[in-house]
C-alpha cells in the first residue's frame, strides 16, 4: 500500500494554515504551496488514520478539471513545480500531491451547484419545499434529478463547524450584485459542463462546490480543489435510483463504519480498520481512473 501522509512538515517555507486536508505555505508574496495530505474527516472531525494515496488523487483530479474547464474562467494554476520551491529533502512530501498556485483574495462563500436533491438540500426541501430560497416542484424524492441545476451557496463556517446554506441575497450582500451574478452563472456553467462530461464516463455528479478568489486586478479565478470526491457527490450511473441515497465515490465506507460505532462524533474518533482504509482508498482511485481514462 502507498505510504500515507497525515501532515506535511515543510520547514523551508512559512506555514500559513492547515485545513481539514490541505496544508498551505507561502511562496514569496504572491504564491502558495498547497499540499494535499491524506487526512480524512467525517462529521467534521479529522480522523487519526489517513487514506493512503488520497492526496494524490485529489491533486490529479483537480489539475485534470482545471485544464478541461480553463476556457470558462481563469484559475489559480501556475507553471511553477512544487519540487522546485522546497528543500531537496522535502521533495518526497510534495511529489504528486502539491501545487504552487496564485495567491488570491478568497471569496468567503461556498459556491454550490446541485443537479440532484440529496444531503442538506434534501433536508431543506422536506422542511420548506425550497433549497436556499429556491422553490422546487412538489413531490420530489430523495436523489431526484432537478428540472435544472440550481445555485445553492453556503456560508463558510469556522473550522470544525458545518457550513450553513444561504440564499443568493446573502452572496449579493457579501460581494455585490454584479459579482454575485457572475459567480452564480460561472458555478452553473462549470457544473453543467463537468456533469455532461462525467455522464460519458458512467458517473453522475449530483452536486459540487467551487471556491473562487480575486486577483490584484479584481478578476475572478477558480481556486482550491475542483470536482473531486471530497468536494462533490459522484454516483455510479448504473447504481443510481430515486428514493435512496445512492452509493458514492468518496468516504462513504468511513461514514458507514463510524455510524456502527459507539461514538459521540467529537474528537477523538475511533481508529479505522485496515479494510475500511483500503476500500475507501480504492473508491477514490476508481473515481479518478474512470474520469481521466
Amino acid at each position: 500500500m502507498v505510504q500515507a501522509l497525515h501532515q506535511s512538515t515543510i520547514k523551508s517555507l512559512p506555514l500559513l494554515a492547515r485545513g481539514k486536508v490541505r496544508d498551505m505555505y507561502a511562496v514569496g508574496d504572491d504564491k502558495l504551496l498547497v499540499v494535499a495530505s491524506d487526512r480524512i474527516s467525517a462529521f467534521d472531525v479529522i480522523l487519526d488514520d489517513p487514506i493512503p494515496g488520497k492526496g494524490q488523487v485529489l491533486t490529479e483530479l483537480t489539475e485534470f478539471w482545471l485544464k478541461k474547464l480553463a476556457h470558462i474562467l481563469p484559475n489559480h494554476s501556475t507553471d511553477v513545480a512544487a519540487e522546485d520551491v522546497v528543500a531537496p529533502d522535502e521533495r518526497a512530501q510534495v511529489a504528486g500531491r502539491a501545487v504552487v498556485v496564485k495567491r488570491l483574495q478568497p471569496i468567503m462563500v461556498e459556491a454550490v451547484a446541485r443537479g440532484y436533491l440529496i444531503g442538506s438540500g434534501w433536508n431543506d426541501y422536506r422542511a420548506t419545499g425550497k433549497v436556499c430560497g429556491i422553490s422546487l416542484p412538489a413531490g420530489l424524492q430523495q436523489a431526484s434529478r432537478l428540472p435544472e441545476p440550481i445555485f445553492t451557496p453556503a456560508a463558510k463556517a469556522e473550522f470544525g463547524s458545518h457550513d450553513e446554506n444561504v440564499d443568493f441575497d446573502y452572496v449579493v450582500g457579501l460581494v455585490g450584485q454584479e459579482l454575485a451574478k457572475k459567480i452564480r452563472a460561472v458555478t452553473l456553467r462549470l457544473y453543467t459542463e463537468a456533469a455532461e462530461f462525467a455522464a460519458t464516463k458512467g458517473i453522475i455528479i449530483a452536486d459540487t462546490k467551487f471556491e473562487f478568489g480575486l486577483d490584484d486586478q479584481g478578476q475572478l479565478h477558480l481556486m482550491d480543489e475542483v470536482l473531486t470526491p471530497d468536494s462533490s457527490r459522484f454516483w455510479p450511473a448504473d447504481a443510481y435510483a430515486v428514493g435512496i441515497s445512492p452509493p458514492s465515490f468518496d468516504k462513504q465506507f468511513v461514514r458507514d463504519w463510524l455510524e456502527t460505532q459507539v461514538w459521540d462524533k467529537t474528537p477523538p474518533a475511533p481508529r479505522l480498520p485496515a479494510e475500511v482504509l483500503e476500500k475507501t482508498a480504492a473508491k477514490y482511485r476508481e473515481a479518478a481512473t474512470r474520469l481521466m481514462a
